[in-house]
């Protein structure tokens, strides 16, 4: 536990002493401004509505019950309208830097989910062609956010959805044996609303050369069999080149043959929830909060795509998972009510689902948007944009962002090197500590983990940023948020940078304070490695 975590409990022990049974939301952070502490907390304040008192006097009585010497701290002071701001010993990092260097790789680790299953599903791209810049956020961000999870000790699978049953898989059958006829130079008409790619052409000729003729009496399905196995695999070598890997491909031709689909009509007409109306069958989502009611089977007789997106959700459920996350994209945003809806229908809780949408990704370059990738001619992909900045630029471009926020890359500032590119600006501390600690094991120094000549600003603000990292964490995972580890990780290079070029890290001169201050550059390279892995970015020991 950090110190900032130990206050927090001091104070919750106060809160008890107080005969204060409800929850309050106080926090514990780190002041802006040095001189009002190492720590403060807003907890006065917060207990005013309750205690009916002025935060001055409900802060005296926190500070009179609260036990100092169980955290570590030497002094507390009110301030203010009632902070109470507290200053910890300088031995308190001791304990952090410890625990810092001895779980090594594994700081940053929790137990918080154990026992609790996660089922995130993304990427989820019809298997009709290569996957494009959404598909990468998508790829990026779902992937980020599973590590997450397993990070604070949730069980998470990584699902892919592949829709093969639906009109986009028959136009790329059609496609292909069209393509696979005129290879043999038969005259046919090409599908009006096919495929044209290039891909089709290549697979197609591929046929021919391997197979001859002998393919031209093959059924439509068998196209359809083929063509999704090739198309997947481009995919799946894609996803494997940008550090994604997924548990489960689950098929929606699957949830057909299992008579999952047509079990969701009658389970919810028992509910209650499914009427006829204008010769099409409705499902009563607005009883759950939706703006309007949802079709499920048309006046033809024919489902329409929520159906299976119900008995996918419903399967998920039943395979025993607590949580489901998806990952749209941004014409997505009517999906999560009408979702919500259904889960909620279906008995479960609608807590038990979170779909999180991405807005649209723009790339620029010489100050210009790009919408063509020079290589093919088209819109860019995901191989296209790693071919162009490398796949740690582009995890970390996807990670930075808040998904909520349109993102917007600029290609000539994610492959420079300079102080103006966050990621560089990021693995250059990263090297710059590992440069210090190859320098410093040839001199056979033994760390001092005491941390007792620590005292510079510099020093103290490092040592309590990295003491956060934990809680960073927890956070980043709770609230499916990777763009919190980014910015923490920035913050923590600034830090880094400040302390080194302030402080004589390597000091021949100085043994001891070498040997307590080189930990703090162990302590910085282990929370920028763990940190960087946490979104897919290879930490780099040289520049």
């Amino acid at each position: 536990m950090n110190i900032a975590a130990n206050i927090k409990q001091e104070l919750e022990n106060v809160l008890k002493k107080l005969n204060i049974e409800v929850q309050v939301p106080f926090v514990v952070e780190i002041p802006k401004d040095n001189t009002n502490g190492d720590y403060a907390s807003n907890i006065a304040m917060q207990l005013t509505k309750i205690l009916k008192q002025n935060p001055r006097i409900i802060a005296s009585q926190v500070v009179e019950l609260f036990n100092k010497d169980a955290c570590n701290v030497e002094k507390i002071e009110i301030a203010g309208p009632g902070f109470i701001n507290f200053f910890v010993k300088s031995t308190s990092f001791a304990s952090l830097i410890k625990h810092v260097l001895d779980t090594n790789d594994n700081f940053g680790k929790q137990d918080y989910g154990k026992g609790k299953k996660y089922d995130v599903e993304f990427v989820s791209a019809n298997p009709t062609g290569d996957l494009h810049l959404g598909h990468a956020w998508q790829a990026a961000l779902g992937d980020s956010i599973c590590n997450l999870l397993t990070e604070v000790g949730y069980n998470v699978t990584r699902e892919y959805y592949v829709n093969d049953a639906g009109v986009q898989i028959l136009k790329l059958s059609q496609s292909i044996y069209a393509r696979y006829q005129q290879a043999l130079n038969i005259d046919v008409a090409f599908p009006e609303d096919g495929y044209h790619g290039p891909d089709i052409i290549k697979f197609a000729n591929e046929l021919k050369e391997k197979y001859g003729d002998t393919l031209l009496n093959k059924p439509l399905s068998y196209f359809k069999q083929i063509g999704i196995e090739y198309e997947l695999n481009k995919i799946i070598k894609d996803l494997d080149m940008f550090r994604v890997k997924f548990d489960v491909f689950s098929h929606e031709v699957m949830l057909y043959e299992k008579g999952l689909v047509d079990e969701i009509i009658p389970l919810l007409n028992e509910k209650g929830y499914i009427y006829e109306q204008d010769g099409a069958t409705w499902f009563k989502t607005t009883a759950f909060g939706d703006d309007k009611d949802r079709v499920v089977k048309k006046s033809d007789g024919t489902y329409t795509y929520f159906l299976p997106d119900i008995a996918y959700h419903r399967y998920k459920l039943q395979r025993g998972f607590d949580y489901l996350v998806d990952i749209l994209g941004a014409d997505h945003h009517g999906y999560i009510k009408r979702m919500e809806a259904a889960i909620m229908a279906l008995g479960y809780n609608k807590d038990q689902i979170q779909i999180i949408i991405h807005q649209m990704v723009k790339l620029i370059k010489d100050g210009e948007e790009l919408k063509l990738s020079k290589r093919t001619g088209k819109a860019y992909t995901l191989k296209d944009l790693c071919d162009e900045i490398g796949v740690n630029a582009t995890r970390y471009q996807f990670a930075s962002k808040n998904p909520g926020s349109h993102m917007e890359i600029d290609i000539d500032l994610a492959v420079k090197q300079s102080n103006d590119n966050p990621m560089y600006y990021i693995e250059y501390a990263h090297a710059r500590c590992c440069s210090i600690i190859k320098a410093y094991d040839e001199l056979n120094i033994k760390d001092d983990t005491s941390g007792s000549l620590l005292t510079n600003s510099k020093e103290i603000d490092l040592l309590k940023h990295i003491g956060e990292y934990e809680n960073v964490v927890l956070d980043a995972a709770l609230n499916k948020a990777p763009f919190k580890i980014t910015n923490y990780l920035y913050t923590l290079a600034s830090l880094f940078h400040s302390f080194y070029n302030e402080c004589k890290v390597i000091d021949k001169e100085n043994v001891e304070l070498t040997a307590q201050r080189v930990v703090l550059a162990k302590m910085t390279r282990i929370t920028i490695k763990n940190g960087l892995k946490l979104i897919g970015v290879e930490a780099l020991e040289k520049m």
